[in-house]
């Protein structure tokens, strides 16, 4: 894969007042998970009705502060440039998983660049997110005198002391609201990571741990890593259960303690999922009952109502919008 900066998209706009800012927009969610630069993302539509999505980002050198909405609830894969660290602030208190673990209160989410990592998010999202190069990171930690604590930023969750967590989303939010001329740039990037390594050095106590989260989470990793392979067919629940090697209840138990979800509306809107990436990349001639067909969606009417209950337009309308723009 490569990680050089791709050229901005036509819905990209950039106020010339700001710092190196960029707005993205999209009706989208999987169009939107290409939104912020350097990052390799496929975003899963959860919630139903229309999808909106707005990144406002900011970038310096080595460095990127976002923040992100989402209309709608997703399941989100993604994966931040080599070298990096991502730490991820929910913007409201609002709590969503990482890897199958709750976030919420003055928890934030850390993960190191080059390795693939999973959220799921509720419905009207916000969050705040910093990616910061390492050496650069090991570098202002070098001058200001701090240790890194290095095995803590291996964890997906980090704990932080009451108001630490609201410090941060002071600092990022304002900064990102601003319009901050172009010569304010040396300054506001020493300000964020001033609040990094600060954030960083703070601890609080250890998250919780879900009880049996590492079997359940290898229970839908399992059905998941099947799904990347023969999602076009369909598959029963015994199938499942089968291929889990656990009982009808321990596999319902997984799926919403990991992902919030039943099996079953996993499977579903998954392949709904796949399917809307294929009607956004067909060419000419291409039809939705071929591509449909394709996907193990047999019952034309029932498909369509499905389809447009969870994106809030017709696969026709999805598959035109994807012809005249490929």
């Amino acid at each position: 894969m490569l990680w050089a900066q791709p050229d901005a998209p036509p819905h990209r706009s950039y106020p010339h007042a700001a710092l190196d800012k960029c707005i993205a927009e999209s009706r989208d969610a999987d169009k939107h998970a290409g939104n912020l630069t350097n990052w390799l993302q496929e975003y899963d539509q959860l919630g139903e009705g229309e999808f909106y999505g707005r990144v406002e980002e900011l970038t310096f050198d080595r460095l990127q502060v976002f923040s992100e909405h989402t209309s709608k609830a997703l399941r989100q894969q993604c994966n931040v440039w080599p070298n990096a660290l991502w730490l991820g602030i929910p913007a409201n208190d609002q709590e969503c998983r990482i890897n199958g673990m709750p976030v919420s209160d003055n928890t934030i989410m850390c993960r190191p660049g080059n390795r693939d990592f999973e959220l799921v998010t509720p419905e009207a999202f916000d969050i705040l997110g910093i990616v910061v190069d390492r050496d650069l990171l090991h570098r202002a930690a070098d001058i200001q005198g701090v240790a890194l604590p290095e095995q803590r930023l291996e964890q997906p969750r980090l704990a932080l002391p009451e108001g630490t967590v609201k410090d941060l989303r002071y600092v990022l939010t304002r900064l990102i609201d601003s319009d901050m001329p172009l010569a304010a740039k040396k300054h506001s990037q020493d300000l964020v990571m001033m609040a990094l390594l600060q954030v960083l050095q703070r601890e609080g106590p250890a998250p919780e741990q879900i009880p049996s989260y590492a079997h359940r989470k290898a229970v839908v990793d399992r059905v998941k890593g099947h799904i990347a392979e023969h999602g076009e067919a369909p598959v029963t629940m015994t199938e499942l259960c089968e291929l889990a090697h656990v009982s009808r209840r321990t596999l319902q138990y997984s799926f919403e303690t990991i992902l919030g979800v039943s099996p079953l509306r996993f499977l579903r809107v998954t392949r709904l999922n796949q399917v809307r990436r294929a009607l956004g990349e067909a060419g000419a001639g291409r039809t939705v009952t071929d591509i449909s067909a394709e996907w193990g969606f047999w019952h034309a009417g029932q498909f369509a109502k499905d389809y447009k209950q969870l994106f809030g337009e017709s696969p026709s309308d999805t598959l035109k919008r994807g012809q005249r723009t490929n």
